[in-house]
């Protein structure tokens, strides 16, 4: 019994490889003529015509400026650290590395390492890989016919005497071969305007990507000026509320000598508590700022390598890119990410209507069919067969409503269009109007400190000649600290809006 079934297991092993042995050779004879007709079938079907509209992308921005006003050729100047003129450069081109106008090493660092950690980065580009493996899978069940192999082998039985036939119990083994190839042959073009569809959100896809870089690199730099600009006015205030403890020393012992009243004490003590209590506040904002710098490099909140950023840091950009309006729909992020939505709409107006027409499916075999291993591929048991299929929808009423609907999806995203340019129009006039106004602010601002110093000067001077008090000096000082914050305010929005000037203008981050 054992050496049975070892013969028999010796029988089906033996068999099994003739069968793999035979198709490989079904499969070298017949391959090559299935990738011929593979090509065939796609060009007949790439000769048709796609239905539905062409995408035309849409007209640029007629304005010829971005203000009402005309802009001055350059803004205001003002002596001191951050203070000089910035000239408007129309027509020159943003630089996908802007942020090195700033002349700071440690945030161009920064950015670079962020650029290259960041979770939100990572995360558009694994969704823009994606995007690019999805139109490949559905280009290749699509536009290519689909080729499928089949191997089979079972054993049968049957019993004669069942039905009343003489020879009792028969067994047999039934072999099968095939090689199958099936193909939609869509004359109408639909599933091309559904690959043009895929491909143009691939293309939002990609903007998507490239607007996050963007977006990404201007909160860095906004955010390194924000501690900046809070660390420079704790310092500021710190040495406002030196001068008040200084006051309120003094005060009290005029008070005891009975030169000052108890309300004069209570006045300064106020303005003390007031000075002390605006510190924990700027503080807080500032650890808030150095834990939004590690998060957005793709780092825990607790990370020692991020730097401290100070005003002095940075340099403020002499020349500033301006692109025309018209110019500005072809490099800003969000608005090329819209037209590739816009695309993708119309494609899908193709894909509705398509399915109104006829649609054409072919199919072709080819195999072998035999009681033995040996005779499967012999002249005998071959076996093939052609078939073709026209499929024209007669009543479905719901195909003109999703043409229909497929139409107003492409007129949202239309006037989606539209509406991104018209903001991307203001965040630039916004930008632009800005850092005029701030060069403003910022050459008062610096009147104002310069007088506030000059006096502390002056009152120093007398005091030392003795026809000043000390509490003349001390209020001379606190002029002065408060001149001084309102100047760090000034130069911090400087920075802050010629950031946002090249972010609108779409300066981009890609490498």
């Amino acid at each position: 019994m054992k050496a049975k079934i070892e013969t028999m297991g010796r029988e089906g092993r033996t068999r099994t490889t003739n069968q793999i042995r035979n198709m490989k050779s079904l499969t070298d004879t017949v391959i090559p003529r299935a990738r011929h007709l593979a090509l065939n079938l796609s060009v007949l079907s790439l000769a048709g015509c796609a239905a539905g509209p062409d995408f035309k992308p849409p007209a640029a921005p007629t304005v010829a400026a971005y203000t009402a006003t005309p802009l001055p050729a350059q803004t205001a100047s003002a002596p001191g650290a951050l203070g000089g003129a910035q000239h408007f450069v129309v027509g020159h081109a943003v630089a996908t590395d802007w942020w090195t106008q700033f002349g700071s090493p440690n945030l161009n660092i920064l950015i670079a390492r962020s650029l290259e950690r960041s979770p939100s980065i990572a995360a558009a580009q694994a969704t823009l890989r994606q995007a690019h493996e999805t139109y490949a899978a559905q280009s290749g069940s699509t536009l290519y016919p689909q080729v499928s192999a089949t191997l089979g082998a079972q054993t049968l039985q049957n019993n004669s005497a069942a039905m009343g036939l003489p020879g009792g119990e028969r067994r047999y083994d039934l072999y099968n071969a095939g090689l199958g190839v099936s193909y939609a042959l869509e004359l109408s073009g639909g599933n091309r305007r559904a690959l043009e569809s895929l491909a143009a959100q691939t293309d939002w896809r990609q903007y998507q990507l490239d607007g996050a870089r963007l977006t990404l690199a201007g909160s860095i730099v906004a955010t390194a000026v924000n501690q900046a600009l809070l660390g420079g006015q704790i310092d500021a205030l710190e040495r406002l509320l030196a001068a008040q403890q200084d006051q309120l020393r003094i005060t009290r012992d005029r008070e005891r000598l009975g030169v000052a009243s108890g309300s004069d004490v209570a006045a300064l003590l106020t303005q003390v508590e007031q000075t002390r209590a605006s510190i924990p506040p700027l503080r807080n904002r500032m650890d808030q700022a150095s834990h939004l710098l590690a998060v957005l490099s793709g780092q825990p909140p607790g990370a020692g390598d991020v730097p401290r950023f100070v005003l002095t840091d940075f340099t403020l950009p002499a020349d500033l890119p301006l692109s025309l309006p018209s110019e500005l729909a072809r490099q800003r992020p969000d608005i090329l990410a819209a037209e590739a939505l816009l695309h993708a709409a119309s494609a899908q107006i193709g894909v509705s209507v398509a399915k109104q027409y006829p649609q054409i499916n072919l199919s072709a075999t080819l195999g072998g069919q035999a009681l033995t291993a040996a005779s499967l591929f012999g002249s005998g048991s071959l076996i093939w067969g052609l078939a073709g299929q026209l499929v024209q929808p007669v009543f479905k009423p719901g195909l003109k409503a999703e043409a229909r609907a497929a139409e107003a999806g492409f007129d949202a995203a239309a006037a989606n269009y539209r509406e991104t340019v018209l903001q991307g129009l203001r965040q630039v006039a916004d930008a632009l109007r800005a850092l005029e106004h701030d060069a403003q602010t910022l050459q008062a601002q610096a009147a104002a400190d310069a007088a506030a110093q000059e006096s502390q000067r002056l009152v120093e001077r007398q005091y030392a000649l003795g026809s000043a008090s000390y509490l003349q000096l001390l209020t001379a000082q606190q002029q002065a600290q408060q001149a001084r914050i309102g100047l760090i305010a000034a130069q911090a929005a400087r920075l802050t809006d010629t950031a946002a000037l090249y972010q609108a203008l779409g300066g981009s981050g890609k490498s």
